[in-house]
């Protein structure tokens, strides 16, 4: 590690979990390798403020067993998918039906697979961690994503915020989906001196999907409530209403962001999701004051078995030895 830098790289358990530590000035996050290069922590240490929403001690071995809802977990496929079956470019994807309710396959298969790590370090602009994860015949997820391929995530921390630059790239012969998505789960407040009725938040949301009664796509939009308008300028509170509701993204002056605002403090967390990605789901725990969840998904929920246009989707098609990318950064004005 250079002696010219202001941040620090280091492997340190998260509780009794195996860990990575970035820091940069009052910056500091960690990732964890074996729980799906989950971003856990991403925090102001000057303020004492935590942003994602981080699992306790005594709550890690729950955190372990349901992993989506703290920190930054990547979903690849994200959300449902109708049976947990779909076909795709003459080929058959059946997936385990994990949501009784609704006979759907729910999130992937990622957000609890151990990636290695491949670079830990600093330079004298940033403190950085860089993990991957390549699924061949030998990992047990080829046989429900029969493909050759790895996903890289590489964490930057930088006085710019935190940097996400995800890549999937396509290493085999035949061209693969790209369904990726991350279940992005904020701490509202963030602050501890604030109360969740300090905060608001604005997405650049689009159109509404509606849903079925399976939580699916019909492929048909919904005008948006006065409150979702709300969402758009500026800005209502995340419990307004209970949300488990997807939208088309709409970037607005060439960005596709939430911001979520503590009022008390006029503080604002930015979460620039990058435009590759086309929708958002936005989840709130049925309106319960604590956390929710902004996730930007590249593809449109069940997009396979749905009949519309593929680019409006977001159904990205990788050809062999292509690569699919994007950045996401969280920042703090």
């Amino acid at each position: 590690m250079s002696k010219q830098t202001s941040g620090q790289a280091y492997e340190q358990p998260f509780h009794d979990e195996p860990a990575l530590w970035l820091t940069w000035g009052n910056y500091e996050a960690a990732v964890l390798p074996n729980i799906g290069a989950n971003l856990i922590a991403f925090r102001d240490t000057s303020k004492q403020i935590s942003f994602l929403r981080e699992p306790a001690a005594e709550e890690m071995e729950d955190f372990r067993q349901r992993p989506v809802l703290h920190g930054v977990p990547l979903l690849f496929p994200p959300n449902r998918y109708e049976d947990g079956t779909f076909t795709w470019n003459g080929i058959t994807y059946t997936f385990p039906v994990n949501e009784e309710k609704t006979h759907n396959h729910l999130h992937g298969f990622f957000s609890d697979a151990t990636f290695i790590v491949e670079d830990l370090g600093t330079s004298k602009t940033e403190s950085y961690a860089v993990l991957s994860i390549t699924i061949d015949e030998n990992h047990p997820i080829y046989s429900y994503l029969p493909h050759h391929f790895t996903i890289r995530i590489r964490y930057t921390l930088s006085e710019q915020g935190l940097l996400m630059h995800v890549q999937v790239h396509n290493i085999g012969t035949n061209a693969m989906p790209c369904l990726i998505g991350f279940h992005t789960t904020l701490n509202a407040p963030f602050d501890p001196n604030s109360s969740h009725e300090d905060y608001k938040f604005t997405v650049t949301a689009g159109k509404r999907w509606e849903l079925n009664e399976r939580m699916l796509p019909t492929g048909q939009t919904q005008p948006l409530t006065a409150a979702e308008q709300q969402m758009k300028t500026d800005g209502v509170s995340p419990f307004f209403a209970a949300m488990d509701n997807h939208y088309s993204a709409e970037p607005h002056n060439g960005r596709n962001q939430m911001r979520l605002t503590d009022t008390r403090t006029n503080t604002t967390l930015v979460y620039d999701a990058g435009t590759a990605y086309k929708q958002w789901m936005i989840y709130n725990n049925n309106a319960t004051p604590g956390f929710f969840c902004p996730e930007p998904q590249l593809n449109l929920v069940n997009a396979p078995n749905v009949a519309l246009d593929t680019d409006k989707m977001g159904l990205v098609t990788l050809e062999p030895a292509s690569i699919w990318e994007e950045t996401s950064r969280f920042y703090v004005i």
